[in-house]
This record gives C-alpha cells, sequence and structure tokens, in this order.
C-alpha cells in the first residue's frame, strides 16, 4: 500500500471516529508499519491528528502481533 492510499484510507476512517474506525485504522496503520516502517506510522499519525482523534501515539506498535497481547 502506497502512503498516499493509506492517508486517503485514514482520513475516511478519521471522518467516521469511533470504535469500528479506530479498528480500520489500525489495521491500514498495521499495513504501513509493515511495508513503511514505525516511522511512516508516525508521520500519518501526526499529520492526520490520529492522536486526537483515536488516541493513538507516536511510537505506538501497529504490528498485528501486537494485538493479540
Amino acid at each position: 500500500m502506497t502512503i498516499e492510499r493509506a492517508r486517503q484510507l485514514l482520513q475516511a476512517q478519521a471522518g467516521f471516529g469511533g470504535g469500528y474506525s479506530a479498528n480500520g485504522a489500525r489495521l491500514v496503520l498495521a499495513e504501513v508499519q509493515h511495508e513503511h516502517g514505525r516511522e511512516a506510522v508516525d508521520a500519518l499519525i501526526a499529520e492526520l491528528d490520529l492522536e486526537r482523534i483515536f488516541g493513538f501515539a507516536p511510537g505506538q506498535d501497529f504490528s498485528l502481533y501486537s494485538w493479540k497481547k
């Protein structure tokens, strides 16, 4: 997934807000982290204000394995 496509998907999820949208955003960020690294994730969190909207923090691990804990 490109960063631009991830940005589009995250903007849509942020527009909806709520718990289900947070899960969708988490999946997008997991894919971005896998393909582009945590720095790209942190940049998207800051750019789209996802910390305020969903409570996602820079440096947070979005890998799929981190959800199983």
